[in-house]
């Protein structure tokens, strides 16, 4: 049976009050595809079902899952390539300049899924700054716990490096273990994860040289993004970069930052200088 409208309405608001995504009408295949392994799982005879069990005897535990089960989004190694290739041939040649004083960059990879971004992040940064001598931390984070206990593990199988790994990379910092890749220790060094919901406040996580927020404004209102942009603002040091995803933008959201082309993408920077 088809997720009934009402399971669907449920599950929607859940996740727009816990993530503040917007799941929208013609998600319903989505939604259901994403519950299907938690039906089965909770023996129950189908999504609907599942999903009315939970509402009418409220489980936080099974809320979670519902949540996490939808904002875990499609992720790889470099994904797209020409952020990447920006970062380092361009945006990190520019803050070894700027910040030469103290050494040292933070990057945050926001929404970080299962770590290959802040991974491949780690692995750029290792071949250029930290092989100088400076000091290099990524703080990558996400909403899911269940995703987060992946990457710290940084495990994974060979069909997940083969998505977007080149060979020689996979060679130098990972090691076979079994069936699968653990990323060197040198790397997992670099990246520290935490959890955090994008809509909640910024304190406690630092200023920033460069904020890889990418793919994920998508998801959200036009007031939520501009309530992100704004705090992400705040936490990028004066002469700091964004990237954003290919389809997103700050065009008409927030317009306290400028458009920069590096290379084939462009960067996202406060206007002024931020702060």
């Amino acid at each position: 049976m088809a997720l009934t409208p009402a399971a669907f309405e449920w599950v929607c608001t859940l996740v727009r009050r816990e993530s503040a995504i917007v799941l929208e009408r013609g998600k319903e295949y989505l939604v259901e595809s994403r519950l299907v392994p938690l039906a089965r799982a909770a023996g129950a005879a189908d999504v609907s079902a599942y999903v009315d069990g939970v509402r009418l005897r409220p489980d936080r535990r099974a809320q979670t899952a519902i949540v996490e089960a939808l904002t875990t989004n499609e992720t790889s190694w470099y994904r797209d390539g020409a952020p990447f290739q920006a970062f380092a041939t361009s945006v990190v040649p520019a803050l070894k300049q700027a910040r030469a004083s103290t050494r040292s960059l933070r990057i945050w990879s926001a929404a970080c899924s299962t770590g290959q971004e802040p991974y491949s992040l780690a692995i750029s940064l290792a071949d250029s700054v930290v092989a100088e001598g400076w000091r290099a931390e990524i703080v990558a984070t996400d909403l899911s716990t269940e995703v987060l206990e992946k990457a710290k593990a940084g495990r994974y199988s060979q069909l997940e490096v083969n998505r977007g790994l080149p060979a020689p990379l996979l060679v130098r910092h990972f090691t076979r273990v079994g069936t699968q890749w653990q990323v060197n220790d040198d790397i997992r060094r670099l990246v520290r994860f935490s959890q955090l919901n994008l809509t909640s406040p910024y304190t406690l996580l630092g200023q920033f040289d460069v904020v890889f927020l990418r793919n994920v404004l998508i998801y959200f209102d036009l007031q939520t993004k501009r309530d992100i942009l704004t705090r992400v603002r705040r936490v990028l040091k004066p002469g700091g970069y964004l990237f954003l995803g290919g389809a997103e933008t700050t065009l008409g959201v927030d317009d306290n930052w400028d458009r920069e082309p590096v290379g084939r993408v462009s960067v996202h920077r406060p206007k002024n200088g931020g702060q």
